[in-house]
């Protein structure tokens, strides 16, 4: 019989695909060199979502069609992060090393946690790094995963694991001797909750604690509340300190958080998402301390070390309770002296995951581009830059500063004496809109105090000061216009 031809996904001419893949980088360059004459953002056409819910092609099309698809149908719909005046949510903008990083990691296409091989050694230099960021110890363990919910879930699962002598991994919650509890203020993210549920300690386990007008946890209460479940026979494992809430940016009084927890032997955790890495921020670094101290630390690098998405950390100060709380080696991944089951700890044995990209290397390569202190005056710079802002909110009688500005977080809405609070939030949510519908800037909302309000939240390497203006003069302008009929 005839030998079948064999198949590949490799390109047939690889000078065609060459070419192909030089024209989207300098696509690329040329969206980033232009961004900030660019909307930020533009409605999705009906058209382009019908062409977007197209079943899936049965025969091959044409790789320079395929990128043609790509930029008119995608890349004009942006989300917009990656331009200077977006302030929605907390979303980094990434950088051009970053992605071209992200290329290469792509272009090796290593699985990162288990073998002997380069990646493996860039991963655990990443890690070692981000302690040296947090002034965490060489000998605490530290683990790459997608962001700041599956840090927080990450650190969780070992608080929980190695609680007591309560031996949950063997045994399960349905053996430990009461209910395990957790605390936080009510600003804290709701990954917490989210992390508390899948982890079998249900919603009700979480002591949701209030906060002072500064949004920060209120101690007394997270005491007495601590006191009153062990009054009721249940068992307090867990402290969660924000240091940076995604809310107004809020600090947790750490210091006094982590006494307590020491008082009544108690696990540390610091939720850092968004707010850790304002540590290199000499503004913040003494606020901050105390995540030096914590049990276990989570913060996000695709927002404040710009880097593109997908990447946090989590960091555990007992690296023998973080192995303990994942590790497991069945038969297929034993691990060799030599040879490519050689090489260092399985990443494995630290999360959960056992097949995960390479992505150190985006922060590998950014840090070396930059260096430490270049980020350091970069987040200071955001959150000057939101200090000028809330200055420029105060100075202006229509407008209305709704909470303390902390670190890169601004909130403010547009006030009317002949308006009730109905109609305010009417005219914020408007004005909110429309300066995201006409690509403007993409702020984003809460409601503090009850009040609808305008959230800017400056994790932004493209921010600069004359964006701030530019924003104040267009809420004002849009305000007066929305107003006026």
């Amino acid at each position: 019989m005839n030998k079948p031809q064999d198949l590949t996904l490799d390109p047939e001419n690889w000078d065609q695909m060459r070419a192909l893949g030089h024209q989207m980088i300098d696509d690329l360059f040329d969206y980033w060199q232009s961004i900030r004459e660019q909307k930020i953002w533009r409605p999705i056409p009906e058209e382009v979502k019908d062409f977007l819910n197209l079943p899936i092609p049965e025969n091959a099309q044409p790789a320079e069609e395929v990128y043609a698809d790509f930029k008119n149908y995608v890349f004009p719909y942006n989300k917009g992060n990656v331009h200077p005046r977006f302030f929605a949510w907390i979303q980094g903008t990434g950088t051009p090393m970053g992605v071209l990083a992200d290329l290469l990691a792509s272009g090796m296409n290593p699985n990162t946690t288990i073998g002997e091989h380069s990646a493996m050694y860039v991963d655990r230099q990443v890690v070692n790094w981000c302690k040296q960021l947090m002034n965490f110890p060489a000998e605490a363990s530290g683990i790459l995963v997608s962001g700041g919910s599956m840090a927080n879930i990450t650190a969780l699962t070992v608080a929980r694991n190695s609680f007591g002598e309560e031996k949950i991994r063997q045994r399960g919650l349905k053996a430990a001797s009461a209910q395990l509890v957790l605390y936080c203020s009510v600003e804290t993210h709701s990954c917490i909750q989210k992390a508390a549920e899948i982890i079998g300690l249900g919603s009700e386990a979480v002591r949701k604690i209030g906060v002072d007008d500064q949004f920060q946890m209120d101690v007394l209460e997270l005491e007495s509340q601590i006191q009153d479940d062990l009054n009721q026979g249940l068992l307090p494992f867990c402290v969660v300190g924000t240091s940076g809430t995604v809310n107004t940016g809020a600090i947790d009084p750490l210091e006094e958080l982590l006494a307590i927890s020491k008082k009544y032997g108690l696990w540390f955790h610091i939720d850092g998402a968004y707010g850790a890495l304002a540590k290199l921020d000499p503004a913040y670094s003494s606020r901050l301390k105390a995540i030096e101290s914590a049990d276990s630390l989570a913060f996000d690098l695709h927002k404040w070390l710009y880097v593109p998405y997908e990447v946090g950390c989590t960091l555990i100060r007992d690296a023998d309770k973080h192995r303990e709380a994942f590790a497991i080696t069945p038969n297929y991944l034993l691990q060799e002296s030599r040879g490519l089951s050689g090489g260092l700890d399985s990443i494995n044995n630290y999360g959960f995951e056992l097949s995960r990209g390479f992505k150190a290397l985006k922060i590998w390569m950014s840090l070396k581009e930059h260096g430490r202190e270049k980020y350091a005056n970069m987040i200071a710079q955001n959150n000057q830059q939101a200090a000028y802002l809330a200055s420029l909110v105060e100075g202006h009688p229509d407008l209305e500063l709704m909470a303390p500005v902390s670190m890169s977080i601004t909130c403010f809405r547009m006030i009317k004496p002949d308006l009730d609070e109905s109609q305010l939030k009417e005219l914020n949510r408007e004005i909110l809109l429309r300066l995201q519908e006409e690509g403007i800037a993409s702020p984003s909302s809460t409601i503090l105090n009850g009040k609808y309000t305008l959230r800017i939240a400056n994790v932004n390497q493209r921010t600069r000061m004359e964006d701030m203006d530019i924003l104040v003069r267009e809420v004002v302008r849009i305000g007066k216009e929305i107003h006026s009929f």
